[in-house]
């Protein structure tokens, strides 16, 4: 026996009413009144204030503004569509100052270009010590075409092969073009015996063969800049915890980077004896203190800009570089000669 299906009878207070293709569907909405849109905004608005409200109260929470925001709105009044908000006076010093000498650096980039020169920077310090936030400030409105940055990864299995030094040398700048390398080979100076990673026989034959190599370069036109970032043992944890929480900076964290606090004598040690082995004359290095990152910005920015000429450049006053930030690296060798029986009170 069939059971016959039963169909759903319509409420009385909901009658059936025919679409616009004439089949039959349910009553149309009506549009809310203008009072009920009116209540609707003010409810959202106010769960968005409370929103708002508890990122601003929650620490864990707290965000910082995009760089050359603050500098940019400063003179902007609170309106319904902005909130002011406060940020310290060395922020906005620090934003206007960056700007000018980005700008000199588009001016330097020209005038590069025009002339055919080859410029090479190469960053190195300790893990964490701004080397990577400083390449960006450098870049960060240059023209791409002649810009390169260089941040080689581990060693594939065919490169293992050759020679040391043969997988740096194909990124060296052409005619007009600036190349900044982050992290070099000098990876075998410090980091690679520090970690195992190499011989000591290949250490100390990179030690003598580097100098040579370097020598070569800048005598081929080559305009040559080596920066150490150095940055303290106290600050250098700060910023590996600050790495672990910030979501931005995960890609940051290796496992290497706790092993710089673990073994922060012996990176001291080899950073001792690369500086005694390759500063030279022609090829110098120039240690940047980095505990204060936008001062060491700043101040690298600065330096690259006095050692050229061209059109437009602003007075060595503006270009004045601070002492306490940028050393020298003989001046770096003769303060730890001094402080070499206490490692932890030396600058990294």
């Amino acid at each position: 026996m069939v059971k016959k299906l039963k169909h759903k009878k319509s409420k009385p207070n909901e009658p059936k009413t025919k679409s616009k293709n004439g089949t039959k569907g349910k009553k149309p909405r009506t549009k809310p009144t203008l009072k009920k849109q009116l209540e609707f905004k003010a409810l959202a608005r106010a769960k968005q204030e409370g929103k708002n409200r508890w990122l601003y109260d929650n620490p864990k929470l707290k965000k910082k503004l995009t760089e050359h925001t603050a500098y940019k709105n400063k003179d902007r009044k609170e309106g319904k569509a902005h909130r002011a908000v406060f940020v310290k006076k060395f922020t906005l010093l620090y934003e206007d100052e960056l700007k000018k000498l980005q700008i000199e650096l588009l001016k330097l980039q020209k005038q590069i270009k025009a002339d055919g020169l080859r410029v090479m920077a190469l960053f190195e310090g300790r893990d964490a010590a701004g080397k990577g936030g400083t390449i960006k400030r450098v870049t960060e409105h240059l023209n791409p075409r002649g810009t390169r940055v260089v941040a080689l990864g581990v060693p594939s299995n065919t490169e293992k092969t050759q020679w040391y030094f043969q997988r740096y040398i194909t990124h060296f700048p052409s005619a007009g073009e600036i190349v900044l390398f982050d992290r070099s080979w000098y990876n075998r100076a410090i980091v690679e015996p520090v970690m195992g990673f190499c011989t000591d026989e290949q250490n100390k034959r990179f030690l003598k063969d580097c100098p040579l190599l370097e020598e070569m370069i800048v005598k081929d036109g080559i305009k040559l800049f080596k920066f150490f970032f150095s940055v303290t043992k106290d600050e250098q944890l700060r910023r590996f915890d600050s790495r672990e929480t910030d979501p931005l900076k995960q890609y940051k964290i290796s496992p290497v980077d706790r092993l710089a606090q673990e073994m922060w004598d012996d990176y001291t040690l080899r950073k001792f004896v690369m500086l005694n082995e390759t500063n030279r004359t022609l090829t110098p290095w120039t240690i940047i203190r980095s505990d204060n990152k936008k001062l060491a910005r700043l101040n690298c920015i600065k330096f690259m800009l006095n050692h050229f000429d061209y059109e437009g450049k602003i007075s060595d006053e503006e270009l004045r570089v601070d002492p306490e930030i940028v050393v020298s690296g003989i001046d770096e060798i003769r303060l730890m000669e001094e402080g070499l029986l206490t490692p932890l009170e030396l600058p990294g």
